[in-house]
């Protein structure tokens, strides 16, 4: 407990899945959390759960105006952001062939222009007060290709080189970037593409023979977040029961 103490964060996609156990842990462990999403009734409703330590606001990762308004409110409220949680994701099934451009520039605006728009948002305040800690979200599908998923694969992958060149730009500020990449979650996002057969087709994948959690993955984000990693940047860190850890001789 305490381990994030005093730490001001913002959780983007934070009403539900990956994001809603990302901002429980983080108020568990001390921090202040700005549950940023579109869902309103959910995060409002976490915010009420979790008290005066979390607050909702809804939230368009791809709106630089509510990035803007988002990190002010924040400031506010709880005093400068020095975490930053960049979750909010979408996926979209779709071959090349098939996908419509207007579908993959929707999974870009929300998974790869939300990633930028955030880290651009939150410097100035960062810069201003010492430093601070970034995490974005990208994916297995950020390290390999899967096919049927390019749109999404990509923004995963730009996340990835965000995050890289964030790292370089950013160290001499004492802002640390990391990405984190989980393998298959047991999500509503993926719940929806196939439900509980997909669950099960999923670990018949995994070394470890199970998909992961949400609770799997919010210790990764509390130690970026923290202190304790303050020697680590640019990193990527996969979280997936070690679906990565082979290639396609060893599936």
């Amino acid at each position: 407990m305490g381990r994030l103490t005093g730490k001001v964060a913002i959780v983007t996609g934070g009403s539900q899945g990956q994001g809603d156990a990302i901002v429980r842990a983080f108020i568990a462990e001390g921090a202040s959390v700005a549950i940023a999403d579109i869902n309103e009734t959910d995060g409002q409703a976490l915010a009420d759960e979790l008290g005066e330590k979390a607050h909702f606001t809804r939230h368009n990762v791809s709106d630089q105006a509510s990035w803007e308004a988002l990190v002010a409110d924040t400031n506010e409220r709880f005093g400068p952001v020095n975490v930053l949680v960049n979750n909010a994701g979408i996926l979209r099934f779709g071959t090349l062939e098939e996908m419509s451009l207007e579908e993959a520039q929707l999974v870009w605006s929300v998974n790869q222009h939300g990633c930028f728009l955030g880290m651009k948002s939150v410097v100035p305040t960062m810069k201003a007060n010492g430093g601070g800690s970034i995490v974005n979200a990208s994916s297995v599908e950020g390290l390999g290709g899967m096919g049927s998923v390019v749109a999404y694969c990509g923004s995963k992958w730009a996340i990835r080189g965000m995050t890289k060149a964030a790292s370089h730009e950013l160290g001499s500020s004492n802002i640390r970037v990391n990405s984190v990449h989980p393998g298959m979650i047991d999500t509503p996002m993926t719940r929806v593409h196939g439900g509980d057969a997909a669950m099960e087709y999923g670990a018949s994948k995994v070394p470890m023979r199970r998909v992961g959690t949400p609770a799997d993955i919010a210790p990764t984000y509390v130690f970026l977040a923290s202190d304790e990693s303050g020697y680590i940047t640019g990193a990527e860190i996969a979280v997936d029961g070690g679906v990565t850890a082979t290639h396609a001789f060893g599936g």
